[in-house]
Order: C-alpha cells, then sequence, then structure tokens
C-alpha cells in the first residue's frame, strides 16, 4: 500500500517522516480538602502536538530542509495533512536540525500546534447559525459538485470520482478539517 505523502501548506514532503506522534493533553487543577484528601477538577482539553523526526538524502538534502524551512518563516495556522492521522489546522512551532553536516544527508525534528479556532464555525453550523465568513458554493462552468449524504467520507467521494484525496482536497479550500464534513454539504469534483 502507498501513502499519500505528508504535507503542510505548500509544502509536500518528497517523503513522509520516519517518526510521528501525537500528543493530547488535558489540564487538571488539584484541590485539597481536610482531612489529607483532595479534590480533581477538570479544566479543559488543551492543544494537540504533533510531533516527528524525519530525514532527506541525496544531493538535494539541504535544499528540502531549505524548502522546509521556509514554510517555518511563513507564520499563521496551515492545514497539515498527514497519510493516516486526523488532519488539523496547526501552527508550524519547531523545526530542528538533529546532526552533524553531511553533503547529501539531513536528519530533522518538527513540531505543530493544533489551533482549533475553526470549532468555533462549526459550533455556528450544529446550532443552525450561519457563519458570515463561509464561502458560498456556486455551479460554474466546467464545475461539478457532490451533495454529501449520511456516510459520506471525501476519501470515498474521491474514490468515486476517480480522482486522489489530494486533488478533492485541493479543489475545497472552504472545508477547514478533511475529516469532518456536513450532510448537505456541496464538495466540489471537478
Amino acid at each position: 500500500m502507498t501513502l499519500s505523502p505528508m504535507r503542510y501548506k505548500n509544502y509536500t514532503w518528497p517523503h513522509n517522516p520516519k517518526v510521528y506522534s501525537i500528543d493530547y493533553e488535558r489540564k487538571m487543577a488539584v484541590h485539597k480538602t481536610p482531612f489529607g484528601l483532595f479534590h480533581l477538577q477538570d479544566l479543559g482539553r488543551t492543544h494537540r502536538t504533533m510531533e516527528g523526526e524525519g530525514e532527506f538524502v541525496g544531493e538535494d538534502a539541504y535544499a528540502q530542509f531549505g524548502k522546509l524551512a521556509n514554510v517555518f518563516y511563513n507564520g499563521g495556522p496551515g492545514l497539515l495533512v498527514h497519510p493516516l492521522w486526523q488532519a488539523s489546522n496547526a501552527y508550524f512551532v519547531s523545526l530542528r536540525l538533529e546532526q552533524e553536516p553531511r553533503p547529501d544527508y539531513v536528519r530533522y525534528s518538527f513540531a505543530f500546534w493544533e489551533d482549533d479556532s475553526w470549532y468555533t464555525g462549526m459550533a455556528a453550523k450544529v446550532t443552525g447559525q450561519e457563519d458570515s465568513s463561509a464561502a458560498a458554493v456556486s455551479a460554474s462552468a466546467g464545475a461539478a459538485y457532490h451533495r454529501v449524504v449520511k456516510g459520506d467520507t471525501l476519501w470515498a467521494i474521491a474514490k468515486t470520482y476517480g480522482i486522489s484525496l489530494s486533488e478533492l482536497i485541493a479543489l475545497n479550500p472552504q472545508i477547514k478539517n478533511p475529516n469532518l464534513i456536513w450532510v448537505g454539504d456541496e464538495v466540489r469534483v471537478r
């Protein structure tokens, strides 16, 4: 099975990182009570942290690392798409060169922090309120759309229309999280 490459904003990894981890965290407070007991208070979840390690090998190893570093320098969140894990709107928070310099080999590590501000728009859809920033779907010459029904996924829609998941995601920049689509949404397929 060939996996699609990992990508972030306009950068696509030439081959996927060797190590990828996701950390979920929940903040808790401990309150002491009489007689040496305590009470736990759930303060809610915090951001997810996606970390990994990879290598660039070959004559263009440093050029590839340079391209990745340029993406790091561009601020703001972007869509992080991993071939197996849930896609996330994330900030690129660290990039580290990990080894002694060699002309044809770069080992690096990275970290992304999830930006969950897109959940605000999803809450408006669930409560029936309109999000004024949502892009309107319009029919244009040569474009075709699929109306989402219960049970649809972007992967299944892409397979149905004979296009790759990456192409489908690129055609639909209004979809903030490729793992979350709603019944009735219009998904562009051409």
